[in-house]
């Protein structure tokens, strides 16, 4: 297949609500084109119905009440292979799933964490990183407080999987697992940061979308162009249909 020739784009697509295994899928379909260069570097951006994810290095006992408890609470529970423990995703967090060449995995997440400390900088939130503390301390905070998680895997020099931001999210689900690992930890939105009360996915879930694709994009070098899912696929399709 002939290879998209702008490599310099950052091609953003918003999905919208999908489930949680088919924004997987699509993962690793958009990940196979761009590992051929079908596609330049395009991050996903989208929201997902509530599910609990856990990754590779998730322990015993951080879904301490069962796995039917929480699925009978409308919880789905998927193991992924990226990095990281249990965390929550649901309606009002901004999820982004870069699929992009990188050479430099932990630069990678140090960027992607920069970024969206820039982003929630714009819109009057204050954070910061905590990598000096250790592994499980990946992601960005508000003092001590979590408010974004990190988790990437990375195959042929292309990551996928990527980031969650509590924009205006439940965080109820969060209390009831062990997140990131991390027993005591206290997870926040930027709603609560800015005592705002709106329905999940509402005009401050837009605007840090917005915000965060400006300085993702930046952050990496490179030029926004929104694409349509349709347009995404029809790249991805014939690449598929010749390894088939």
């Amino acid at each position: 297949m002939e290879a998209v020739a702008d490599q310099q784009q950052l091609w953003v697509v918003d999905l919208g609500t999908v489930e949680y295994r088919e924004a997987l899928a699509l993962q690793e379909r958009v990940r196979a084109a761009r590992q051929e260069d079908a596609v330049p570097d395009v991050l996903m951006l989208l929201e997902h119905p509530p599910v609990y994810t856990r990754g590779r290095r998730t322990g015993a006992g951080e879904l301490p009440f069962g796995e039917d408890w929480y699925r009978g609470r409308g919880i789905d529970i998927v193991d992924v292979r990226r990095g990281g423990r249990v965390t929550y995703h649901g309606p009002g967090q901004l999820v982004g799933y870069p699929i992009m060449r990188t050479a430099d995995v932990l630069e990678f997440v140090r960027t992607m964490e920069r970024s969206i400390v820039a982003g929630l900088a714009d819109e009057g939130v204050a954070t910061r990183l905590r990598t000096d503390e250790g592994p499980d301390y990946t992601g960005v905070w508000v003092d001590a407080r979590k408010i974004a998680s990190i988790g990437v895997h990375v195959v042929k020099g292309v990551t996928a999987h990527g980031f969650a931001i509590n924009v205006d999210n439940d965080l109820a689900p969060f209390e009831w697992v062990v997140a990131c690992g991390l027993p005591d930890v206290a997870m926040t939105s930027a709603a609560q940061e800015l005592d705002r009360d709106e329905a999940p996915g509402g005009a401050l879930f837009a605007s840090i979308r917005e915000r965060m694709t400006q300085r993702f994009a930046e952050a990496h070098d490179l030029t926004v162009r929104v694409v349509e899912r349709d347009e995404l696929e029809a790249h991805v399709a014939p690449l598929l249909a010749s390894i088939a």
